[in-house]
């Protein structure tokens, strides 16, 4: 008379048994799923942080003044310069800050003493405490093995993804080429005494005017003109910009005129008027030029090829009642 009962006991036994697995089985479940999905998160992070997407959206930014000197960034694909380079302590990785360069960009510096040349991620704008042409993270200065204020070369590039990744994690990509002693002469006679010089062929800039092109688009005009496939040292190589024998300089034609004013990057904004009428008359005053912007007419003088030119023109527009000029640069 007992069986049923314990056939009862031990089919609640059992089904306790089950319901302990069933109710186990999710929890478990769920942990690894929990697991899973942290990992997950973790990759994620660790591919926006270091992967290609970090390198985009590529940011241009409006211009912005250091000093009395206006920069106004702008995306120039083969961009190239020399002039002297800052360090910028407290910055991490192998980074460095532009003037006017996207952010972030790729850029080979080459030392013009010694052609080291390191590949550098462009990440921040400046040097906002001077009008150097670079400023480079200690780590990225040691590399190139400068100090301070030594000439370089500042040439954009496309660097393969490889050595993207290990900028964006912070390690130093391989070294360059080592640039000839050569070339670097070359560069040495290009390199002005203050500001910045550029080195891209002058193809094409003697079709832009100044005079109905504002020297915003001047940079980005001269680089739309360029081939693609010209080779920049070779450019450099060929027009090497040295002092020519007055004896037997031939005289400069005003084809040749123009194509020098246009390479300028330097301009002086004296004001902005509302009239034609008024602009035109402040411009002859100057000896400037008048440019229509949206529904204002800009008066400026330049271009300028170094910013000593500039300088000393601000100060003649300056003592001519115009206090608010200020010096343009384009990228």
């Amino acid at each position: 008379m007992r069986l049923p009962d314990k056939i009862f006991r031990a089919a609640s036994f059992r089904s306790l048994i089950a319901a302990s697995i069933a109710i186990g089985l999710p929890a478990c479940t769920a942990g690894q799923l929990a697991d899973g999905a942290s990992q997950t998160v973790a990759v994620d992070t660790a591919e926006m942080q270091n992967g290609p997407r970090a390198d985009y959206p590529v940011t241009v930014g409006p211009a912005y003044m250091v000093g009395e000197v206006e920069y106004v960034p702008a995306d120039t694909l083969n961009y190239d310069h020399v002039g002297h380079v800052a360090i910028e302590d407290g910055a991490i990785g192998y980074t460095g800050s532009h003037h006017v360069l996207p952010l972030p960009s790729y850029v080979e510096v080459t030392s013009l003493e010694t052609g080291r040349t390191v590949l550098v991620r462009v990440e921040r704008r400046g040097p906002m405490a001077s009008h150097h042409l670079l400023a480079l993270s200690p780590a990225a200065m040691a590399q190139l093995g400068a100090e301070a204020d030594a000439a370089v070369r500042v040439r954009r590039v496309n660097p393969p993804e490889d050595h993207r990744f290990m900028l964006r994690a912070g390690d130093a990509a391989p070294l360059r080429i080592d640039t000839p002693a050569s070339l670097l002469t070359v560069l040495q006679r290009r390199l002005p005494q203050d500001g910045t010089a550029s080195l891209r062929p002058q193809t094409g800039i003697a079709a832009v005017s100044a005079a109905d092109t504002p020297i915003e688009t001047i940079e980005l005009a001269a680089s739309t003109a360029a081939p693609p496939s010209a080779s920049m040292d070779s450019a450099i190589e060929a027009n090497p910009a040295d002092p020519v024998d007055s004896a037997g300089a031939q005289p400069v034609t005003p084809a040749s005129t123009t194509a020098s004013a246009a390479e300028g990057r330097f301009m002086v904004q004296a004001a902005a008027f509302s009239t034609l009428e008024r602009a035109e008359r402040s411009a002859e005053a100057l000896g400037g030029i008048v440019i229509e912007s949206g529904r204002y007419f800009r008066v400026r003088t330049g271009p300028f090829v170094t910013r000593g030119e500039a300088e000393a023109s601000l100060a003649n527009v300056r003592s001519a009642g115009y206090s608010d000029a200020r010096i343009l640069i384009s990228g």
